[in-house]
């Protein structure tokens, strides 16, 4: 539920002509950040699961993990990176490829970007569907706001956008987030992608521009 890198991501996209785009959508951006750690306790598994870094992730393994979780919600930045740039980002040292992981399925994507500290990003977020509404997502996401607080940074912080989960935004704020900024961006609409929703409704064809 949460993808901000892939706005950064941008001008990769536009420089390849990818003939997978089917055209481009304007989205809302909603920035949130957090100054302090939350007041509750660390985040717990329940049994059969566990988080685990995927250190010098293959890039199909992370590939897997960024079109499940973000296939449903229009995730495209990095379906269109090269392997060459995917690995560039992936593998720095500073970012942290967070798995959360049920009965030894992976489940989801938890994304943290450490390079401008003290400052962190929480580029991706979100879980596979079917583990969506199992009572995982809240542990996911406690348990990397904790991660995150645990390299002691004066911030944290995310965003989101109307082509993401309906329930992102509440998600992000009941965890701690508060909305800093809104802005707009410009996303790629894929071919071989679910159509896009927005605040979970199908988005109307002529608010694609074609590409």
């Amino acid at each position: 539920m949460g993808r901000p890198s892939r706005y950064a991501d941008r001008n990769v996209i536009e420089a390849k002509a990818d003939r997978r785009i089917r055209g481009w959508i304007r989205s809302h951006v909603t920035y949130l950040e957090m100054r302090a750690p939350p007041d509750r306790l660390p985040a717990t598994p329940r049994d059969g699961v566990e988080v685990r870094r995927a250190v010098d992730p293959t890039l199909s393994f992370y590939r897997y993990l960024y079109d499940t979780v973000g296939g449903d919600w229009n995730w495209t930045g990095r379906r269109l990176m090269d392997d060459q740039t995917l690995a560039g980002h992936v593998r720095d040292a500073k970012v942290e490829v967070n798995v959360p992981w049920v009965e030894g399925v992976p489940a989801g994507l938890m994304e943290l970007d450490l390079r401008a500290l003290p400052e962190i990003e929480l580029l991706y977020f979100g879980l596979a569907p079917d583990f969506i509404g199992k009572g995982l997502g809240r542990f996911a996401l406690d348990w990397t706001v904790d991660r995150a607080w645990s390299f002691r940074p004066s911030r944290l912080w995310v965003h989101t956008c109307d082509l993401d989960h309906p329930n992102a935004l509440s998600v992000y704020q009941k965890a701690g987030f508060v909305i800093y900024d809104h802005g707009g961006d410009r996303d790629a609409v894929l071919h071989d992608m679910t159509w896009p929703r927005r605040n979970g409704v199908d988005v109307p064809a002529d608010e694609i521009d074609p590409a």
